[in-house]
Protein backbone atom coordinates (compact mmCIF):
# COMPACT_ATOMS: atom_id res chain seq x y z
CA UNK A 1 0.00 0.00 0.00
CA UNK A 2 2.87 2.39 0.77
CA UNK A 3 4.31 1.71 -2.68
CA UNK A 4 1.04 2.64 -4.37
CA UNK A 5 0.85 5.80 -2.28
CA UNK A 6 4.36 6.78 -3.27
CA UNK A 7 3.64 6.07 -6.92
CA UNK A 8 0.50 8.20 -6.75
CA UNK A 9 2.43 11.02 -5.08
CA UNK A 10 5.19 10.79 -7.69
CA UNK A 11 2.62 10.75 -10.50
CA UNK A 12 0.90 13.77 -8.98
CA UNK A 13 4.17 15.69 -8.85
CA UNK A 14 4.95 14.82 -12.47
CA UNK A 15 1.49 15.93 -13.61
CA UNK A 16 1.79 19.18 -11.64
CA UNK A 17 5.21 19.90 -13.14
CA UNK A 18 3.93 19.15 -16.65
CA UNK A 19 0.93 21.42 -16.14
CA UNK A 20 3.22 24.27 -15.11
CA UNK A 21 5.40 23.71 -18.18
CA UNK A 22 2.36 23.75 -20.46
CA UNK A 23 0.88 26.82 -18.78
CA UNK A 24 3.85 28.90 -19.94
CA UNK A 25 3.92 31.55 -17.23
CA UNK A 26 6.94 33.14 -18.88
CA UNK A 27 6.52 32.17 -22.54
CA UNK A 28 7.57 34.93 -24.94
CA UNK A 29 4.83 36.81 -26.79
CA UNK A 30 5.33 37.84 -30.43
CA UNK A 31 2.76 40.38 -31.63
CA UNK A 32 2.44 40.76 -35.39
CA UNK A 33 1.08 44.30 -35.82
CA UNK A 34 -0.04 44.96 -39.39
CA UNK A 35 -2.19 48.05 -39.02
CA UNK A 36 -1.89 51.79 -38.62
CA UNK A 37 -5.46 51.98 -37.30
CA UNK A 38 -5.18 53.68 -33.92
CA UNK A 39 -7.78 51.57 -32.11
CA UNK A 40 -6.44 48.22 -33.33
CA UNK A 41 -2.88 49.27 -32.56
CA UNK A 42 -3.93 50.34 -29.06
CA UNK A 43 -5.50 46.93 -28.47
CA UNK A 44 -2.30 45.14 -29.52
CA UNK A 45 0.03 47.41 -27.57
CA UNK A 46 -2.15 47.34 -24.45
CA UNK A 47 -2.37 43.55 -24.56
CA UNK A 48 1.39 43.31 -25.03
CA UNK A 49 2.00 45.70 -22.14
CA UNK A 50 -0.22 43.71 -19.79
CA UNK A 51 1.43 40.42 -20.74
CA UNK A 52 4.90 41.90 -20.38
CA UNK A 53 3.92 43.08 -16.88
CA UNK A 54 2.97 39.45 -16.16
CA UNK A 55 6.49 38.30 -17.03
CA UNK A 56 6.22 37.46 -20.73
CA UNK A 57 9.12 38.76 -22.85
CA UNK A 58 7.55 40.83 -25.64
CA UNK A 59 8.38 41.31 -29.30
CA UNK A 60 6.26 43.59 -31.49
CA UNK A 61 6.73 43.14 -35.23
CA UNK A 62 5.57 46.19 -37.19
CA UNK A 63 4.79 45.14 -40.72
CA UNK A 64 2.57 46.15 -43.62
CA UNK A 65 0.93 49.45 -42.59
CA UNK A 66 2.14 48.87 -39.04
CA UNK A 67 5.47 50.40 -40.12
CA UNK A 68 3.76 53.81 -39.87
CA UNK A 69 3.53 53.26 -36.10
CA UNK A 70 7.31 53.28 -35.95
CA UNK A 71 7.82 56.25 -38.27
CA UNK A 72 8.38 59.78 -36.99
CA UNK A 73 6.21 60.91 -39.90
CA UNK A 74 3.21 59.33 -38.14
CA UNK A 75 3.63 61.46 -35.01
CA UNK A 76 0.52 63.60 -35.58
CA UNK A 77 -1.88 60.73 -36.24
CA UNK A 78 -0.27 58.10 -34.02
CA UNK A 79 1.18 60.00 -31.04
CA UNK A 80 -0.59 57.84 -28.44
CA UNK A 81 0.60 54.61 -30.05
CA UNK A 82 4.14 55.91 -30.49
CA UNK A 83 4.26 56.86 -26.83
CA UNK A 84 3.18 53.31 -25.91
CA UNK A 85 5.85 51.85 -28.21
CA UNK A 86 8.50 54.04 -26.60
CA UNK A 87 7.40 52.94 -23.14
CA UNK A 88 7.52 49.27 -24.18
CA UNK A 89 11.03 49.67 -25.56
CA UNK A 90 12.04 51.43 -22.35
CA UNK A 91 10.78 48.45 -20.34
CA UNK A 92 12.74 45.96 -22.45
CA UNK A 93 10.38 44.97 -25.25
CA UNK A 94 11.85 44.37 -28.68
CA UNK A 95 10.18 46.25 -31.53
CA UNK A 96 11.13 45.15 -35.02
CA UNK A 97 10.16 46.91 -38.24
CA UNK A 98 9.77 45.00 -41.52
CA UNK A 99 12.36 46.28 -44.02
CA UNK A 100 10.34 45.26 -47.11
CA UNK A 101 7.30 47.09 -45.75
CA UNK A 102 9.44 50.13 -44.96
CA UNK A 103 10.60 50.19 -48.57
CA UNK A 104 7.07 49.69 -49.90
CA UNK A 105 5.64 52.55 -47.82
CA UNK A 106 8.65 54.85 -48.19
CA UNK A 107 9.80 54.75 -44.56
CA UNK A 108 13.55 55.26 -44.23
CA UNK A 109 15.56 53.81 -41.36
CA UNK A 110 16.40 57.37 -40.30
CA UNK A 111 12.63 57.98 -39.91
CA UNK A 112 12.23 55.31 -37.23
CA UNK A 113 11.60 56.08 -33.59
CA UNK A 114 14.51 55.48 -31.24
CA UNK A 115 15.03 51.94 -30.03
CA UNK A 116 13.32 50.23 -32.96
CA UNK A 117 15.23 47.63 -34.96
CA UNK A 118 14.99 46.92 -38.66
CA UNK A 119 14.16 43.27 -39.05
CA UNK A 120 16.28 40.61 -40.70
CA UNK A 121 15.83 36.84 -40.88
CA UNK A 122 18.11 36.12 -37.92
CA UNK A 123 16.59 38.71 -35.59
CA UNK A 124 12.94 38.21 -36.50
CA UNK A 125 13.15 34.44 -36.87
CA UNK A 126 15.19 34.06 -33.71
CA UNK A 127 12.44 35.75 -31.68
CA UNK A 128 9.49 34.24 -33.53
CA UNK A 129 10.75 30.67 -33.33
CA UNK A 130 12.13 30.79 -29.79
CA UNK A 131 10.84 27.83 -27.79
CA UNK A 132 7.45 28.46 -26.21
CA UNK A 133 6.73 31.67 -28.13
CA UNK A 134 3.06 32.53 -28.51
CA UNK A 135 1.88 34.76 -31.36
CA UNK A 136 -1.01 37.13 -31.92
CA UNK A 137 -1.84 39.33 -34.89
CA UNK A 138 -3.62 42.63 -35.15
Amino acid sequence: MKTIGRLMLALGLVVAAAAQAVAGDSDPLFINLTTDDGHRANMALNFGTKQMERGHPLTVFLNDKGVYLGSKAGADKLAEQQKAIGELVGKGATVIVCPLCMKHYGVAESDLLGGLQVGNPELTGGLLFKDGTQTLTW
